[in-house]
């Protein structure tokens, strides 16, 4: 029996990266004997135990055969006698297929710290054909590495791959996993470059491939493309941290460009309530997270309003505050000016600018919550005006916190 650390912690430490966690694959034992050993069964597919004191996971060396589409359709074989590099040689990419042994002796059958030296991503054998899922991780790996490049005979597999309706078997579970992961990398739109350059993000994120090309107008957008806006959008969102719900929210902000007739281009007249409903769709379709798909329709729809802060009418403000459900959920409204910030900054040139716009947001969600709704509804004797007392007073309060306003810049 020999026991061996592989895959991505190999690959962080040889890069000199932080290693989070340890994945062991056990040679030359029985499912048997580990259970003997102490440990303990946890795997459904395949052999995976836990370890008696540390927790970590320890699988069997396998090899494993297609038998089905997808990337359920597999028959996985584990015993004694297969060994490292067979083990090994399933693997997706070569930097993930170098093991370290006990004595920290590297064993690296494919070439693994040749490809890290080059930055190179370079699938171990054609089986990785077999597992649709390893183009979401190929480019999720990416968006986390963006110094790397993809072999020119990955990529064309990868292509042949969604020519041959492998992505199509996906679920959306799996893809939501995948996707959710790449978001939250350093550089999300590397994910999305190499999903768009294999053809994947057509089959997988159709709305976001179809918004490639379409122009905005160059005075609000000197990138004009709106893809290219897109991606800057994320990127920013990544740059400074923000949450998953703000991220996928970015990325669907403005889908409903895509539907703009080509007469009408490069304006965009009503595509917010176009993208909310889009940014609905594919979040169903992919089935994100509640808080994930509620910002992003929160966002698609309010965003163009939001950048008008300025000029808006307090009456228009309240009446906003009220529909995004600021005042019970201050929280989500102050995700939603992040992501709308991530919007205002992702165009060349604005990166560094302040986004005044959400000072003055909050600075009316503040003057809306110091109306006592309650004292309100205690003075009218006209129970149905209640919800428009409260929303006058409201009104009201915007107003004198803008007179407050005039006067300091006055002062």
């Amino acid at each position: 029996m020999r026991v061996y650390v592989v895959g991505g912690a190999v690959r962080d430490r040889l890069l000199g990266l932080p290693v989070q966690d340890h994945d062991w694959v056990v040679v030359g034992a029985s499912a048997d004997e580990m259970l003997a050993r102490g440990f303990r069964a946890v795997g459904k597919d395949f052999p995976v135990f836990l370890h008696p004191r540390t927790g970590e996971e320890y699988a069997l060396a396998r090899t494993e055969r297609k038998s089905g589409r997808g990337y359920t359709g597999f028959t996985v074989h584990a015993s004694p006698d297969v060994t490292l590099e067979e083990d090994l040689c399933r693997r997706d990419l070569t930097i993930n297929a170098i093991a370290q042994d006990e004595d920290g002796t590297l064993i690296d059958p494919y070439g693994g710290r040749r490809d890290l030296e080059n930055r190179v991503f370079r699938h171990v054998s054609e089986a990785f054909a077999e597992d649709p899922v390893r183009v979401l991780r190929v480019a999720r790996f990416a968006a986390r590495f963006d110094a790397f490049s993809v072999a020119p005979e990955t990529l064309a597999l990868m292509r042949t791959m969604v020519d041959n309706g492998e992505v199509d078997h996906l679920v959306a579970e799996r893809v939501w996993q995948e996707l959710a992961r790449g978001l939250m990398e350093t550089r999300p739109s590397r994910m999305f470059a190499v999903l768009r350059e294999c053809g994947a993000l057509a089959r997988i994120l159709p709305e976001v491939d179809h918004l490639f090309g379409v122009p905005q107008p160059p005075q609000h957008h000197p990138e004009v493309d709106t893809g290219i806006h897109v991606m800057a959008v994320v990127d920013h969102a990544a740059a400074t941290a923000q949450p998953l719900a703000v991220r996928w929210a970015c990325l669907l902000h403005d889908l409903g460009k895509a539907d703009t007739p080509v007469h009408l281009l490069p304006h965009h007249y009503g595509h917010e309530a176009k993208s909310a409903d889009r940014a609905r769709a594919v979040s169903e379709r992919l089935k994100v997270p509640l808080d994930c798909r509620d910002l992003a329709v929160l966002l698609a729809r309010e965003h163009g309003i939001l950048h008008q802060a300025r000029a808006l009418r307090p009456e228009t403000i309240v009446k906003l505050l009220e529909r995004t459900d600021a005042l019970r959920r201050p929280e989500r409204f102050g995700l939603l000016l992040e992501a709308a910030a991530c919007d205002f900054h992702g165009r060349p040139g604005m990166a560094e600018r302040p986004y005044a716009q959400a000072a003055i947001w909050h600075a009316a969600l503040t003057a809306v919550r110091s109306i006592d709704a309650g004292t309100i509804a205690r003075s009218c004797t006209d129970k149905a005006s209640i919800p428009q007392r409260v929303h006058e007073a409201r009104v009201a309060a915007v107003k004198a916190r803008h007179a407050e306003e005039e006067e300091e810049e006055e002062e």
